[in-house]
């Protein structure tokens, strides 16, 4: 729409400097209503397309980072969300061969969250923005290469404080963010994404040192 709209105001602008004089050899005004609400229409649609692209990118830097590899984000517009009846927060597809795409797509209202969270001053958080945080890492660990979705979340809960200084967090806030995550959320989540060795000296444990057991 707003690339329509600006098409429109150059259009018509070509079309006055081609015939500023009609039949009678009088001056033709210059369309200024019609141009002036193209532009401005067509500007002000531009603004949320803009944002949406700039988180984006942030997003993409951040998952890129942690994945160790070149990665992307899609956030959902809210004209995909009305049109998806899924209830995943997000996903990322797996290959022919089974191996997971370095592309991952999130969710209209965990991307909300998190567009939020990047531009507050970091210092708290609200529930959805902890669950966007942690649905990022998680599709990043699929995008590293994670399939099994009880070891994903796992390694995912021990890169969440990463993520969240990726995205702008002081590190002390950063701990906090991975340390509520595990306590609150993660004892609720079903069982195929729960593992009894994901804790300290466990199996799973990298022993990274922002895990939220260290």
């Amino acid at each position: 729409m707003s690339i329509v709209l600006l098409v429109l105001a150059a259009v018509l602008t070509v079309r006055w400097s081609r015939a500023r004089y009609d039949a009678l050899g009088r001056s033709r005004g210059f369309p200024v209503i019609g141009v002036t609400l193209c532009l401005v229409l067509g500007g002000g649609s531009a603004v949320p397309v803009a944002l949406h692209g700039r988180t984006e990118r942030r997003l993409d830097a951040a998952a890129s980072a942690l994945a160790g590899t070149s990665v992307s984000v899609h956030c959902q517009t809210v004209s995909e969300a009305s049109v998806d009846a899924g209830a995943e927060l997000g996903y990322v597809k797996f290959g022919a061969d089974g191996v997971p795409e370095h592309h991952t797509l999130i969710k209209w209202r965990p991307c909300r969250d998190l567009a939020s969270w990047m531009g507050s001053d970091h210092d708290r958080f609200s529930r959805g923005q902890l669950i966007a945080v942690h649905v990022l890492t998680h599709e990043t660990m699929h995008m590293a290469g994670a399939t099994d979705e009880a070891v994903t979340e796992c390694r995912a809960m021990q890169r969440d404080a990463l993520m969240a200084e990726k995205l702008g967090a002081e590190p002390a806030v950063a701990k906090a963010f991975a340390v509520r995550y595990w306590r609150e959320i993660y004892p609720a989540m079903p069982d195929a994404y729960r593992s009894g060795e994901c804790h300290a000296g466990g199996a799973l444990d990298e022993h990274l040192p922002d895990a939220p057991w260290g």
